[in-house]
């Protein structure tokens, strides 16, 4: 049997599991995965048979992925509650809803076709980290499992439970035109009834479920998912346009005037607007975000702190966890609202829920809203390709180079360095308030580059100059995925 097993040890990756079916993983390889995930389970839970939510998105094998990641599940002894086609968020809140063990949600997210993988957690509320991903992957690998007698039973019509609970505390009074845009994935079958629920009229942008995906990844990072919801918005003179990923558990904002919000920054004009309710407040955001939250003079004056922390889902969610912060935010999208607001997960439709009720409250544009906040200029996401067995070694070695243009005051487009942030990859900051970062990326073959200056477009392009010359030195990068 074991010979028939194909399982790519990098498909473990920071936070969730990923590959390319069937080429990394295949079928025998995702049954192996569910009998270690299993003997995770129980091992942490201390229990026979821990019960597990199971969700999978829509795409042409997530089903028969989800069916071999049960049978090796069930065969250490766990009991299955399967609720279906679901997004991330549906099956985290069906573990508090339901009151189950874990959680296993079979989804590439945001990946292009032919990616497969599964988010997964044990405590309510938080994905996998890197140390409960190594401890899967050696018990995984090293076939240390737990032999018993599982079952599964399926739970029917839960994506109405989901629906009916984001709904019926969030109605709204004032009318927003929304463009909703799903990129033909699983979040089609959620965001436009939820939206319309709490007294949206919704426009909808490619919202039909399509596993082929033909206009593009469902993706709200990728400018051209942007450009098509600018697009129509103006034509329809909505009042903002939302993108929602794959799995449903992030979502990019589109302004009235057709101009993309960055979500760092959508993120600070929540925090602004709740900051008055909830003086005092902690807020979580990744190392990818605008530097203008540490100068916020509504955050600062409402004596809100916010912490700077490590880029991925997990990361922060675990953070805002641990600090019991009122809410999280990373610049790809994921929101995570804590309570009284949320259960403290990634949600992308609560996401635009709270962006709905900032513009209730605020009765302002949302381009009105935006232009509050002092101008910055920020790049893009940007992943240069870079081989998952060289891309930590990459950016240990960029780190270095960094640090020691930062010891000997070199200067960069005119400016010394001052401060660097090694707590995922490198950002450096300098007089200006302007920064780069440097990261592997968490679930892809590549590295992450952003940068940001609130004193020029030129300086931002400078500061991405920099970087990119330091990465070309070292002969280990292809392509980016977009470019500055």
């Amino acid at each position: 049997m074991t010979s028939n097993i194909k399982i790519d040890p990098y498909g473990f990756r920071e936070y969730d599991a990923r590959w390319l079916y069937k080429e990394n993983i295949n079928l025998m390889g995702i049954e192996i995965l569910g009998k270690g995930l299993g003997t995770q389970i129980i091992n942490h839970t201390k229990k026979d048979n821990p019960r597990i939510i199971v969700g999978h998105d829509y795409r042409s094998y997530s089903e028969e992925i989800k069916t071999a990641l049960k049978k090796g599940i069930i065969s250490t002894g766990c009991f299955i509650e399967d609720i279906g086609l679901s997004l991330s968020p549906m099956v985290y809140f069906a573990q508090f809803k339901l009151n189950a063990d874990a959680v296993a949600m079979v989804t590439a997210s945001h990946n292009e076709n032919g990616w497969t993988g599964v988010k997964m957690g044990i405590k309510k509320g938080l994905t996998h980290a890197p140390e409960e991903m190594s401890e899967l992957k050696q018990i995984t690998l090293n076939h240390k499992f737990i032999e018993g007698i599982g079952k599964e039973k399926e739970i029917k019509d839960f994506q109405k439970v989901y629906k009916d609970d984001l709904i019926k505390n969030n109605k709204i009074n004032k009318k927003i035109k929304a463009v909703v845009a799903c990129g033909n994935g699983t979040a089609g079958v959620f965001a436009p009834d939820i939206l319309r629920g709490i007294g949206c009229e919704v426009i909808e942008l490619d919202c039909k479920l399509d596993w082929t995906f033909p206009k593009y990844n469902p993706n709200p990072e990728d400018m051209e998912m942007l450009k098509a919801i600018s697009n129509v918005v103006k034509e329809n003179n909505a009042d903002i346009g939302f993108g929602f990923d794959g799995d449903g558990d992030r979502c990019g904002v589109i302004d009235n005037e057709g101009n993309e919000i960055f979500s760092d920054k959508i993120g600070l004009i929540i925090a602004r607007n709740l900051s008055s309710k909830h003086k005092g407040s902690k807020f979580v955001v990744d190392v990818k975000s605008t530097g203008l939250y540490n100068t916020d003079e509504i955050l600062l004056n409402n004596k809100c702190k916010t912490i700077y922390w490590k880029t991925g889902h997990s990361h922060i969610k675990r953070k805002v966890n641990i600090e019991q912060a009122l809410a999280g935010f990373e610049k790809s999208g994921h929101f995570f609202f804590n309570k009284p607001l949320g259960y403290g997960y990634d949600d992308g439709i609560n996401s635009a829920i709270q962006v709905c009720h900032l513009l209730e409250s605020q009765n302002k544009k949302i381009s009105e809203i935006i232009k509050e906040l002092p101008t910055t200029y920020q790049s893009p996401t940007m992943a240069p390709y870079c081989k998952d067995n060289e891309k930590y070694e990459v950016v240990d070695s960029l780190v270095k180079q960094i640090q020691e243009i930062k010891k000997n005051k070199n200067k960069i487009d005119g400016q010394e360095i001052k401060e660097v942030l090694t707590v995922n990859g490198i950002r450096f900051s300098f007089e200006d308030g302007s920064w780069g970062l440097i990261r592997a990326s968490s679930n892809k073959p590549s590295l992450v580059v952003v940068t940001e200056s609130p004193t020029s477009e030129e300086r931002k392009k400078m500061i991405f100059k920099f970087i990119d010359d330091l990465l070309q030195k070292t002969g280990k990068i292809g392509q980016y995925d977009q470019k500055i």
